[in-house]
Formats: C-alpha cells, structure tokens, sequence
C-alpha cells in the first residue's frame, strides 16, 4: 500500500467550497479510498469528511431548488396576471389571443 497523496483541498472549510468544488473533492476521496491509495485510519477520515461534503452539496441543491421555486411562483403570477382581463394589453391586441 502506498503513502497516501497529500489533497490540499481536503482541509479547505466547506462554506468556502461552491458545489462543483466540494463534488471534486468528494469523487477524489472517492477514487482514493477506492483505488486503496489509504489506510484504514485514513479512509475513515476521508469517509468523514465525504460525509460533510455530501451534506454540502446537499445543501447547496436545497437552496437552490426552492429558488427556483420561488422564481417560478413569481413566473406563475406575472403570467397569470398578464392573462386576467384587467390587465393592461398592448395597443391594437385582440383580447384571447
């Protein structure tokens, strides 16, 4: 078994990691446990901190999944209002169309 490879990112904060970032690092930890590159001490280590980036990561979706929802709440009742009779239309338009 080989001496594990330093990662300098493995000891980067998460909150300072975008979600790219720490994915990277996760599918390094991943490929090193994997390919045995660790020892047992290590890979418990490195399991360790997989599980905080995966939680990272997660957390980042979270957040930007209900943007999103939000963004299309606000989508859905501009479109809404935009359809309702009483809103104002364009000149020449014909009102359905």
């Amino acid at each position: 078994m080989s001496t594990p490879k330093p990662n300098p990112a493995d000891s980067s904060p998460l909150a300072d990691l975008s979600f790219e970032q720490a994915q990277d690092e996760l599918e390094s930890i991943i490929a090193r446990v994997e390919a045995g590159e660790v020892g047992l001490e290590e890979s418990i280590t490195q399991y360790e901190r997989g599980v905080a980036l995966l939680a990272h990561c997660k957390a980042i979706l979270d957040k930007a999944e209900q943007r999103f929802t939000e963004l299309t709440a606000k989508g859905e009742v501009k479109a809404a209002s935009a359809a309702s009779p009483s809103a104002p239309r364009e000149p020449g338009s014909i009102r359905g169309q």
